[in-house]
């Protein structure tokens, strides 16, 4: 017949699309591909949650265990006994003759103050770490001493308790005696109460930088319970005398003294800037801090 379109269902398949330059026109047709799934995310979350219960709670296992058994279900059932498809649109570029455009190009100057900027721009120095942990360690130690008098009449019981994760003979000492002094607790006790406040707080002074505007109070409300949940999970192999007699009120009450007065500590310190933002001459130590406000000027 005259005037029908040769091949016209391959003509017909063909859905053509116009870009706003005229340059390129794109073919669409679609393609059978494998269907999208969860289920092989879900047999891998169940299986971590399944291996983290060996530091943390075996309820933790049992949920691993279901979501793993959940995954592997639904990842067989999508594969056998027919492996699910879905359609998907691809699109084919047919070549059209187009004219270049030229456009010129910035380029970055090596150096250049202000480019690569990665946050944060400014932290806390180390020494405001330490002094925040340190002052969070007297404010722990504080809500210690009155849950020691309060409860056992006695301000040596909880630095004792502490310390018997280290000292032998009050691991395995009675309410009576660990509510007497031991040189030996006080001391140990003391100094790694002193180290874990110290290193605590270089770790406010790196991380809170990165938070939200009033920085402190995420750290004296966020931070304790999360390592207070942490700290419930694997007491029990660390220092299973403090474990058995611990008052979980008061140990959250004292995480909570350390992390409001670290975090307070911290916060209100100078920042300094950090050396991204220095000329590359500055950061290899080619030259000197003189040269670094002669270069911001001319910026």
């Amino acid at each position: 017949m005259a005037g029908r379109i040769a091949n016209p269902p391959q003509t017909a398949s063909l859905h053509y699309m116009a870009l706003n330059m005229g340059a390129q026109i794109y073919s669409t047709r679609g393609i059978r591909v494998p269907a999208k799934t969860p289920w092989p995310m879900v047999l891998a979350l169940g299986l971590m949650l399944a291996l983290s219960a060996l530091v943390t709670h075996y309820a933790v296992a049992v949920v691993g265990a279901l979501l793993f058994l959940c995954g592997a279900v639904g990842w067989w059932r999508q594969i056998f006994p027919h492996e699910r498809h879905e359609e998907a649109a691809i699109c084919a570029p047919i070549e059209l003759e187009s004219k270049p455009m030229w456009r010129a190009v910035g380029h970055l100057r090596v150096g250049r103050m202000g480019h690569r900027v990665r946050v944060p721009a400014h932290i806390q120095p180390y020494s405001a770490g330490i002094e925040g942990g340190l002052a969070g360690a007297v404010a722990m130690g504080i809500v210690a001493i009155v849950f020691g008098l309060l409860t056992q009449e006695s301000p040596w019981y909880p630095i004792n308790l502490f310390a018997a994760a280290v000292v032998p003979h009050l691991a395995n000492a009675s309410v009576a005696e660990l509510a007497e002094f031991s040189a030996a607790g006080l001391i140990v006790g003391s100094l790694v109460h002193l180290l874990t406040s110290s290193l605590v707080g270089l770790l406010y002074a790196v991380t809170l930088p990165m938070f939200p505007r009033r920085a402190w109070l995420w750290a004296g409300l966020i931070a304790p319970l999360l390592w207070s949940g942490l700290i419930a999970s694997v007491l029990d192999i660390v220092n299973p005398t403090l474990n058995s007699r611990i008052d979980w009120r008061w140990f959250v009450a004292s995480q909570f003294a350390f992390g409001l007065v670290c975090g307070y500590v911290v916060a209100r310190a100078e920042s300094i800037e950090t050396m991204q933002t220095w000329p590359l001459a500055l950061r290899s130590g080619l030259e000197s801090s003189d040269t670094m406000g002669e270069n911001s000027g001319e910026e």
